[in-house]
């Protein structure tokens, strides 16, 4: 059975404790944990991140029955500015030790674009690319050791590690135990591969499946014109996408795994879970 989740930001904006009650209400019984979305209003730096409030978001966690799953942090290490990657990575250490204070498995990260927008470009598919993104992510992975947490990187065909190919390539440079993969189907697909996205998911299986350590769950649709693939804002369950080969790679490898709704709204929430549910239940 997998466990599913949602992203704390993704829940209507009220005290913690009513938040957690909500998502149990939902059918869910873990989050994404983004702690400057969760909680815009609390300092999200690496002086704020205590042991205090680690303990007080753990004990009010498990009070209201909600796991959590993933600390995500989600800054470019690509980014072209000297400052900017200092911050990045002091930000990246940061959240590995508060998630070993909150008893949170896994640090999660996208894996960058060479640019201040944080948008594709032609250089995303260049081996410099890469291999600074690599170099770059070799100290965070060696402090998650440290810390026993697992960094997992979020593939994605827009940024730098954008098939299950590059994937393995980047596990295999940095060869730990503690880096691993947050896969999330829907972020490989683009307007030229998803007519033949049960190969590529495949392929992620195979190369990768291993390596899996939590799921993302959103969905897509095609554009007026069919000329591309809209994914920001179409909630798991409310588009087209086939999760029947996914539900079954996690049904018979995945016992248990987190796995974390995107992109869903307080109004659809209940049912994109159920949803999911069933696509599941139905594997």
């Amino acid at each position: 059975m997998m466990q599913l989740g949602i992203r704390l930001h993704d829940v209507e904006q009220m005290p913690l404790e009513q938040r957690l009650a909500t998502m149990r209400d939902q059918g869910f019984t873990c989050c994404h944990l983004a702690l400057r979305f969760g909680f815009p209003d609390v300092p999200c730096t690496p002086g704020a991140l205590t042991p205090g409030y680690a303990s007080y978001l753990k004990r009010t966690f498990a009070k209201g029955g909600i796991d959590i799953a993933v600390l995500g942090n989600y800054l470019n290490l690509l980014h072209p500015d000297a400052d900017y990657i200092d911050h990045a990575m002091q930000m990246y250490m940061a959240h590995i030790r508060f998630a070993s204070l909150l008893g949170c498995g896994v640090v999660a990260t996208e894996t960058g674009a060479p640019n201040r927008e944080y948008a594709f470009c032609p250089e995303c598919r260049d081996e410099k690319t890469l291999s600074l993104f690599v170099q770059r992510l070799k100290p965070i992975v060696r402090c998650a050791e440290q810390f026993g947490v697992i960094l997992a990187i979020e593939p994605l065909v827009r940024h730098s590690v954008w098939n299950p190919v590059v994937c393995r390539k980047v596990l295999d440079e940095i060869g730990s135990h503690n880096l691993q993969v947050l896969f999330d189907p829907v972020n490989l697909l683009d307007i030229s591969n998803v007519d033949h996205c049960d190969e590529l998911f495949q392929s992620v299986i195979e190369l990768v499946g291993d390596d899996i350590t939590v799921v993302h769950l959103k969905d897509y649709k095609h554009s007026d014109d069919g000329k591309e693939l809209v994914t920001l804002g179409v909630s798991a369950g409310m588009g087209e996408m086939d999760y029947s080969r996914i539900m079954r790679f996690l049904k018979r490898e995945k016992p248990y795994i987190f796995a974390t709704l995107e992109d869903v709204k307080p109004e659809n929430a209940a049912f994109c879970a159920a949803a999911m549910q069933k696509a599941y239940e139905d594997a």
